[in-house]
């Protein structure tokens, strides 16, 4: 393996905030915490209605950008429904989101399942066929800032809340409290907050400059033929994210690292994950060792051939249609027929990441 240092000019770093750490609303736990505060701001509140599948109504503009299509809360009531969770403010406008039936159950669902009621739905606008509704694998990379952030804010709240109903020291029932931010346990009363994940993706290349120098990327055996991106792994208990880098490259593709830079994150919420990206340092000497079950396929790729593979469109498109055509997750396995290198969509930090390092040189 060579011991030579990176050249210094093939440092790279993220221009743009990836597509779903965009957000534009106040945070602070002040918020959550306050009742009176959010009961005042209840009547002009817009809400985000979110469906089993993480799927909310949006607004397309002339001009193909797209925004969230708010429900206002009088289809709700004059009270904060239980199911409710709150993403934020911005300009002395709260914004909620609860979750709506499946179009397809909207009779069984009730307000106590944490779902609305069929009325409701109705009265909300909701429809069968949900026309014009879509969701964050499809569609996060088109919205605007705001809309990103309260959706990809949204699902993972709803989710948690899915996922977490039941005490996991005494499996007693849960509460929602602090606006949707943390549950309260019945039989002993200590709080639980939303998890997340945590995991490592990283960009490994060979440290070089120009449109001859070279990026590792990798495919798992469920994914479309043609379709790579760059290495991923979960952080383990009691391990640095550095470690993890070196862990998951060598366990995946059996290559050494070194280098290791960080460059951004991004919420994942499929359910629960936030990416942490990172670039890191490779020899492409090194033979690669494919992890078994878990990678099908590895190479290295020049600048090049990576720059031609982006101007050729994202792997969730099919037939030159954008983001968002597909059925539900935007998983569109038929994309890229007759292609070997197929990417990432925008909506993932992968995306942003080959594309930094594709500019870079």
């Amino acid at each position: 393996m060579s011991t030579a240092g990176p050249d210094l000019r093939a440092a790279f770093h993220l221009d743009d905030l990836p597509s779903l750490s965009r957000s534009t609303v106040d945070r602070r736990e002040q918020l959550r915490i306050d009742p009176d505060h959010a009961r005042a701001l209840w009547p002009d509140a817009r809400v985000v209605l979110v469906d089993p599948h993480g799927r909310t109504p949006v607004a397309r503009g002339a001009d193909g950008t797209m925004s969230l299509a708010f429900a206002p809360t009088s289809v709700l009531g004059d009270a904060i429904p239980a199911g409710a969770v709150l993403l934020g403010e911005e300009s002395g406008t709260a914004f909620w989101a609860v979750r709506v039936p499946d179009p397809g159950e909207a009779e069984s669902n009730d307000a106590g399942s944490g779902f609305m009621t069929a009325d409701q739905w109705a009265r909300a606008g909701g429809s069968p066929d949900h026309e014009n509704w879509t969701d964050l694998r499809s569609s996060g990379a088109d919205l605007d800032a705001r809309s990103a952030g309260l959706l990809t804010t949204a699902v993972s709240l709803l989710n948690w809340h899915d996922r977490a109903r039941f005490c996991a020291r005494d499996g007693s029932e849960m509460d929602s409290v602090k606006a949707g931010w943390a549950q309260l346990c019945r039989a002993h009363r200590h709080e639980e907050y939303p998890r997340t994940d945590a995991s490592m993706i990283c960009l490994v290349h060979d440290g070089t400059a120009g449109d001859q120098a070279q990026v590792l990327l990798a495919r798992q055996p469920i994914w479309p033929q043609g379709r790579y991106s760059v290495l991923a792994g979960f952080v383990e208990a009691g391990e640095s994210l550095e470690a993890c880098v070196a862990r998951e490259c060598a366990e995946e593709v059996g290559v050494d690292v070194h280098t290791i830079s960080y460059l951004g994150s991004q919420p994942w919420p499929f359910p629960r994950s936030l990416m942490i990206g990172f670039s890191a340092v490779a020899d492409p000497a090194q033979p690669l060792k494919l992890q078994e079950g878990e990678i099908e396929g590895a190479r290295w790729v020049t600048r090049a051939e990576l720059k031609e593979a982006l101007d050729a469109g994202a792997w969730s498109h099919r037939d030159g249609a954008p983001r968002g055509v597909g059925g539900v997750g935007g998983t569109n396995f038929e994309a890229g027929a007759g292609r070997d290198l197929i990417l990432p969509g925008g909506v993932s930090i992968a995306r942003a990441m080959l594309e930094a390092w594709a500019a870079a040189g």
